[in-house]
């Protein structure tokens, strides 16, 4: 299940702006979500192979080039589905539990 909600955060991310890869995880740590490089850039790799991004590569003032990822059109809808997905599962949630919700 959080497999599932990194991809959907992730995605998200992306698809306000390009994105490098240190800039999703500090955005990720923001919303006290906590990602490691370990789990991020397989998982950017496997959306990449999936067709769901893209990346290019930009020059950088302070190193060498870097990799921004976009979203693809693919990737876009695919984003749509897991954002449909997961307002049906917080629907669920809060109906299964709002009598706890109002004590």
């Amino acid at each position: 299940m959080r497999k599932g909600v990194l991809e959907l955060c992730i995605l998200s991310i992306i698809a306000e702006k390009e994105s490098y890869p240190s800039d999703i995880i500090k955005k990720l740590k923001e919303s006290e979500m906590i990602v490691v490089e370990g789990t991020l850039y397989p998982l950017l790799t496997r959306l990449k192979n999936a067709g769901l991004l893209h990346y290019n590569w930009q020059e950088s003032t302070t190193g060498p080039p870097r990799k921004y990822f976009n979203l693809t059109e693919e990737g876009d809808a695919f984003l749509q589905e897991l954002m449909g997905t997961w307002n049906a599962l917080m629907h669920a949630v809060n109906q299964s539990t709002k009598n706890l919700q109002t004590k």
